[in-house]
């Protein structure tokens, strides 16, 4: 079984590199045949041309175009698939045809049944040029997203019908393509469409060349949202004068900027559909569908047999070691710090001598030299005041300060004066029977 997967892993890996070198070999080829339809072109060396024909089945993907759909035509980067609607409109569609022709590039026209019916030489002029030709419904209606499903259906059969009629006996260049109008899906009508055999065809990008603009700003959409995409189905109208005047530039704006037209037609039994890879439908892949990491291999054993396995008896130890381990190893305890040695026990430390803190005399004559000290120091102090002249300055404010004190002093005895002799709670005492006058002398005490 082992070796078979690896076969197959590398088998599969094989198959994987065998695609990816087609692919690459289709690529150049596809560059090939772009520089041969530009020199094959009669009268414009210098064409765009036709780079490649993609060949696609219908069955296999039913739905296409990212403007609403997951999956889109496999498409490399700058290659252009032209797609145009509404025809056929004889004064305009003719000369979108020879806008092409001059260029020789091949396009996708999705027809009108009463366009067909009215200008069946229309139909015939695109199958003579080898576009490809779909339908586009019966009379165009907008509503194809909520009309009833019987009536969608007789849209759908009757533009084919009429498609088919104008190309009389060719009629089965028909391809299975259809373009619902104005792009206005409903899933009924895809089912109806899917089990038709036939591909929905939406888009990719549109220059909005149904409205009324200016052919300027027609080419102006048509390259900013295609450059915003790199690639793509483009969506036109072959019956507006804007379009025919804007498509020239556009058609040398993309030979100029190195894009590439493809040319799609159906699958048949005579013309098996292009290989693809599945993220090839994507517009833009994720990295993981496109990214192919190598897988780690299978490692194949020639005899597994069976390893040795340990006998319960080496796990089993007797009680009071199980019972050791299980106190030293369940109960961790924090190691203890180191105990001191007996003989470090009895070692003292020198203590000072006594007679280190006697005083010389004893404590009497101690105090006697602090009181000594405090009146030498009291003397140098006087003897400082003394000794220093104050600045004028100093002697002016010092002047003042004295006669502001007598001033003081004599209104104070004044006021007291007058204050006793208007006095009138009692007969005045003369000062000559007055009692002595009592001072008081605050006494500060020295302390010896």
């Amino acid at each position: 079984m082992g070796d078979e997967s690896l076969f197959m892993g590398g088998a599969w890996r094989g198959v994987r590199l065998w695609r990816q070198a087609a692919l690459a070999c289709g690529l150049l080829s596809s560059f090939a045949v772009h520089i041969a339809s530009a020199a094959d072109c009669p009268g414009h060396p210098n064409a765009l041309g036709t780079s490649r024909t993609l060949v696609v089945d219908p069955r296999e993907h039913p739905r296409i175009g990212t403007m609403q759909y997951p999956e889109t035509l496999p498409l490399a980067d700058h290659e252009v698939v032209l797609t145009f609607d509404d025809g056929p409109l004889p004064r305009n569609s003719n000369k979108v045809l020879d806008i092409l022709a001059a260029e020789c590039v091949k396009a996708t026209f999705f027809t009108i049944g009463e366009q067909a019916r009215n200008s069946p030489e229309g139909v015939r002029k695109l199958l003579a040029a080898d576009h490809t030709i779909g339908t586009h419904t019966q009379t165009h209606p907008l509503s194809m997203n909520r009309m009833p499903i019987e009536r969608a259906k007789q849209e759908i059969d009757d533009g084919i019908a009429s498609t088919k009629a104008a190309l009389g006996d060719n009629a089965d260049a028909l391809a299975p393509f259809f373009r619902i109008p104005g792009l206005l899906r409903a899933e009924n009508v895809e089912d109806y469409l899917a089990e038709q055999g036939v591909q929905v065809w939406s888009a990719d990008f549109l220059a909005d060349d149904w409205r009324h603009i200016s052919s300027a700003r027609v080419y102006d959409l048509a390259i900013s949202r295609l450059e915003a995409k790199g690639k793509g189905i483009f969506l036109l109208h072959d019956i507006q004068a804007r379009t025919v005047a804007a498509l020239p530039r556009i058609l040398e704006t993309l030979k100029a900027r190195g894009y590439r037209i493809v040319h799609v037609v159906p699958a048949t039994a005579e013309r098996p559909a292009t290989p693809t890879e599945p993220q090839e439908w994507l517009l833009h892949p994720s990295p993981e569908a496109i990214a192919h990491w190598p897988q780690v291999p299978n490692f194949v054993f020639a005899d597994l047999g069976n390893l040795p396995v340990p006998a319960r008896s080496d796990f089993e130890e007797a009680e009071e070691t199980s019972t050791l381990l299980q106190t030293s190893f369940a109960r961790p305890s924090w190691p203890q710090p180191p105990g001191l040695a007996p003989e470090n026990t009895t070692v003292t430390l020198a203590a000072p001598a006594p007679s280190l803190f006697e005083l010389q005399g004893g404590l009497d004559v101690a105090r006697r030299g602090a009181a000594l000290s405090r009146r030498a120091r009291i003397a140098s102090v006087a003897h400082d005041a003394d000794t220093r002249r104050p600045s004028p300055r100093e002697a002016r404010r010092l002047a003042n300060g004295r006669q502001g004190r007598f001033a003081h002093a004599g209104g104070r005895q004044a006021r007291r004066a007058a204050a006793n002799a208007s006095s009138q709670n009692g007969p005045s005492v003369p000062a000559a029977h007055r009692g002595p006058v009592k001072r008081m002398v605050q006494v500060r005490k020295r302390r010896v």
